[in-house]
C-alpha cells in the first residue's frame, strides 16, 4: 500500500500527539522530499518549480512546517518540533547545496560538448570582400598609363558650363549643351551641371601646369541616357591628355596601341577611323579587333571584325588658347576610355545594369 504524500495538501496544525508521532511526521516529509529532489534534479524547468515548492517564503513547505507545527505546537512539543525542524532544514540545504552542483556540472559538461571543436570537419569559409569589378578595371587602366609616365589628377563632379564645354571648343549651340543631353543643377545662377565627360581637367590642369602634361583623369560622369542594356545615366571615365612640344600623330597611334595591347591582349589590332570631336582635330575612333572571335566576325562585333572602343585624336589648337598655351611651339593628344565598356569587354559582362545592381551572386565571379 503506498503511503500518501505529505505534500500534496497544506500541512495541517499537529494538535495532541507524541513526540514520537511528530518524528514520525517529520520523517514521512523528508522520505518525500529526497524522492521528489531525485526525481526532479534532471530537469532545468521542474527543479526551480521543485525549489519553491519546498523552500518558497510564502507557501513553501517548510514555511507552513514553521507556522502550522512550531508555532501552534503546545508547550509540551514545541521542543521536539523545533529540534525536528532544524534538522529538516539542515537536511535539505545539504540536500539541494548537492543538487545544485550536480547541475552545473552536467550544464558545464553538456556546453563543453556541444562547443567542442571537431579537428576533423572542414573549416567554415567566411566571405570576403572583393573590389568591385568596376574599381578592379580601373585600377589596371590607371597600372597601364601611370608604366609610361602618365600622372593620376582627379576634379570635381558639378561643373560650371565654362570648363564643361566653353573651355573644350564646344560651343553654345551645340546639343551636347542641351538640357535633353546634360543634368543642370536647378536653382544654380550660374548654370552649374554635372560634368559629362572629364575632360574638364584639361582645361583645369594646363590653366596651372606649364608643359609638359601627361595626365589621366578617372571619375563618374552623367549624361541624360535612357537606361537600357548597353546606357546608363551615370557611367565611368578616364581622361587622357598629353601636351609637350614635338609630340606627333604617331606619338598618340603608338600611345594607344600599347594601351590597347596592355588591355586586351598581345594579339590584339588596332586601327583608327576618322571622326569628329570639338576639342580635338584631327579626331579619331580607335577600333580593335573583336575580343570574342578575335576578328573573324561574329554576333558581338556584328560579322565585322572590329570593336569600337574610344574617341580620340590630337588635341585642338583651338583649346590652346582658353590655358594660354602656344599652339605654334606645343602640340599633344587627348582620349576618353568609357571604363564600364572595357570591363565589360575584358570580363564577358553583357548587360550595363548588372554593374550597378549590387547582386552578390554576380559579384563573386569576379574575386
Amino acid at each position: 500500500m503506498t503511503t500518501p504524500d505529505p505534500t500534496t495538501q497544506t500541512l495541517a496544525p499537529l494538535g495532541t500527539i507524541s513526540p514520537e508521532a511528530v518524528a514520525s511526521r517529520f520523517a514521512e516529509l523528508q522520505r518525500a522530499f529526497d524522492d521528489q529532489a531525485a526525481r526532479h534534479s534532471s530537469d532545468p524547468a521542474n527543479w526551480q518549480a521543485f525549489l519553491i515548492k519546498w523552500t518558497g517564503r510564502k507557501s513553501g513547505i517548510l514555511t507552513q512546517v514553521t507556522d502550522n507545527w512550531l508555532k501552534t505546537a503546545s508547550p509540551d512539543l514545541k521542543r521536539t518540533v523545533g529540534q525536528e525542524l532544524n534538522k529538516l532544514k539542515s537536511h535539505i540545504e545539504a540536500t539541494l547545496a548537492e543538487k545544485q552542483r550536480e547541475i552545473e556540472n552536467l550544464a558545464e559538461s553538456s556546453a563543453s560538448a556541444r562547443d567542442k571543436i571537431d579537428l576533423s570537419l572542414p573549416g567554415i569559409e567566411r566571405a570576403i570582400g572583393t573590389r568591385h569589378l568596376i574599381r578592379q578595371t580601373f585600377e589596371e587602366l590607371q597600372r597601364i598609363f601611370q608604366s609610361i609616365g602618365f600622372s593620376v589628377v582627379e576634379g570635381p563632379e558639378i561643373e560650371t558650363p565654362y570648363y564643361n564645354f566653353e573651355a573644350l571648343n564646344i560651343p553654345e549651340h551645340h546639343p551636347a549643351r542641351d538640357n535633353m543631353d546634360t543634368f543642370y543643377i536647378e536653382g544654380s545662377k550660374s548654370g552649374h551641371l554635372l560634368r559629362t565627360h572629364t575632360s574638364p581637367m584639361q582645361i583645369r590642369t594646363m590653366e596651372k601646369q606649364a608643359p609638359p602634361v601627361r595626365i589621366i583623369v578617372p571619375g563618374k560622369v552623367y549624361r541624360r541616357d535612357n537606361p537600357d542594356a548597353t546606357h546608363g545615366y551615370m557611367f565611368h571615365q578616364i581622361e587622357g591628355l598629353a601636351v609637350d612640344t614635338d609630340i606627333t600623330f604617331c606619338d598618340f597611334k603608338g600611345t594607344v596601341e600599347y594601351f590597347v595591347r596592355e588591355f586586351l591582349g598581345p594579339k590584339v589590332k588596332t586601327r583608327l577611323r576618322p571622326s569628329y570631336f570639338p576639342f580635338t582635330e584631327p579626331s579619331a575612333e580607335v577600333d580593335a579587333t573583336c575580343h570574342v572571335c578575335g576578328g573573324s566576325g561574329c554576333r558581338v562585333c556584328k560579322q565585322s571584325g572590329w570593336i569600337e572602343l574610344f574617341g580620340a585624336g590630337m588635341v585642338n589648337p583651338a583649346v590652346y588658347g582658353f590655358v594660354k598655351y602656344d599652339p605654334e611651339r606645343l602640340s599633344g593628344f587627348a582620349f576618353g576610355i568609357g571604363v564600364d565598356r572595357f570591363a565589360m569587354m575584358k570580363y564577358g559582362v553583357t548587360e550595363v545594369p548588372l554593374l550597378f545592381q549590387n547582386d552578390v551572386r554576380f559579384l563573386r565571379q569576379f574575386p
